[in-house]
């Protein structure tokens, strides 16, 4: 029975200054590089050892997998990073504080943009300092200009399916250090989440989530590894 372990990215430093982040390469903060040891803690103790990880291409999801791998004593675990697992692209939205952007287009808007399934904020627009066509590691790759949670589902489920789920049902244990929404998407697709639901289900940062599958590689038990910091996970079907 494969074992897969989902791990939010931790405090990153526009987590901190509550600005839109998306494609946006930020750091983490001392407490995200904590919350990232402390994971790789908490794999330790659940003796999770995985054949290989697989992350984004942004520096806080990198870092936060490669400090629980060695705070895990885990540094030979090979790690596979692609775009197709970054965070949601928030479009014209990216870099703007999120309380600002409230009182400036209405509560009400903003949480449609960050918190329906699929209703995407505005476009970003070309050539702008967050334009990301020029970045090397999009090279060749039709990107975004903007995504809601259902268009970041669309690219994440065939990587899933093409790269993540051969090596699951090969019986190989994986680790996913993502971010809330690319991780969302793979929440929704294992736990065949409503399209109402989805939004409901929060992800906290440096909190492993263990999902044992079954051969079909559907869940058969979830926890999180620290239960003081969990938050309610989607019901698994009988």
């Amino acid at each position: 029975m494969p074992r897969l372990v989902l791990l939010r990215h931790g405090q990153s430093r526009w987590n901190l200054e509550n600005r839109f982040t998306g494609w946006v390469d930020v750091d983490l903060t001392d407490k995200g590089e904590a919350e990232g040891r402390r994971a790789g803690e908490l794999l330790a103790q659940a003796d999770f050892r995985p054949a290989v990880m697989f992350t984004s291409v942004l520096t806080r999801a990198k870092r936060t997998g490669a400090l629980a791998l060695q705070s895990a004593g885990l540094n030979d675990v090979p790690v596979v990073a692609d775009w197709r697992l970054n965070e949601r692209h928030y479009g014209g939205l990216t870099g703007l504080n999120k309380a600002e952007t409230a009182e400036k287009h209405g509560e009400d808007q903003v949480k449609v943009w960050r918190r329906s399934y699929d209703v995407p904020p505005p476009p970003l627009a070309p050539g702008g300092e967050f334009d990301f066509a020029t970045d090397d590691r999009y090279a060749g790759q039709d990107i975004p200009a903007t995504e809601s949670l259902k268009t970041t589902l669309e690219r994440v489920v065939p990587y899933w399916d093409a790269e993540i789920a051969p090596r699951l049902r090969a019986g190989e244990d994986v680790l996913i250090a993502a971010h809330g929404n690319s991780l969302r998407a793979i929440v929704k697709h294992l736990f065949d989440v409503p399209n109402d639901r989805i939004v409901e289900v929060e992800i906290p940062t440096g909190n492993p989530l263990e999902i044992d599958l079954d051969t079909e590689l559907k869940p058969v038990a979830a926890r999180y590894l620290d239960a003081e910091r969990a938050t309610p996970l989607p019901e698994i079907a009988a």
